[in-house]
């Protein structure tokens, strides 16, 4: 009979190791437009690829910062542009190895003379790129580079303004 309680200790922690796992939604420029378009709070998209150097060094400012403006509302969105082939598998991996928390999902997407442009018309296929939206201030700012750590603040200061 003990061991009933032994399976349901399990069973409830294999729940919740399943509850905190990420999952990797696949989406098209149209969902993230829309995403972008319909967002009710301060939001952040940054377009980012694990195999991209400066992508991977600028994530953490994003994971260590953004959560400082949750009074604000403040959503991050991490879109990722890695290749089909490290979707959803290799994305997990390495967002688990960088202990990475923010949601992420896989642009669904190969010509990036089509997507980048849906997005801003200045972005010329670099990676990493960042936009952020306050619909309730009309506030729309897109940056075509990696942000620094203080640079990433001063945007979500304007942001948030």
């Amino acid at each position: 009979m003990q061991l009933r309680p032994l399976l349901l200790a399990f069973f409830l922690f294999s729940s919740l190791v399943s509850i905190q796992a990420q999952t990797i939604k696949k989406v098209s420029i149209a969902d993230v437009k829309k995403i972008a378009d319909t967002s009710t709070t301060p939001l952040v998209i940054n377009f980012w690829a694990s195999w991209c150097g400066p992508c991977v060094r600028e994530l953490p400012y994003f994971e260590s910062t953004v959560p400082n403006y949750q009074n604000k509302k403040v959503k991050l969105l991490l879109v990722s542009l890695d290749y089909a082939e490290d979707y959803p598998k290799g994305i997990l991996a390495f967002a688990k190895n960088k202990n990475i928390k923010s949601q992420i999902v896989w642009l669904n997407e190969t010509d990036p003379n089509v997507f980048c442009p849906a997005i801003d018309p200045e972005w010329g296929a670099n990676i990493p790129v960042t936009l952020m939206v306050n619909k309730a201030t009309n506030y729309r700012k897109f940056y075509g580079t990696a942000l620094s750590a203080r640079e990433l603040k001063e945007a979500l200061d304007k942001l948030v303004k």
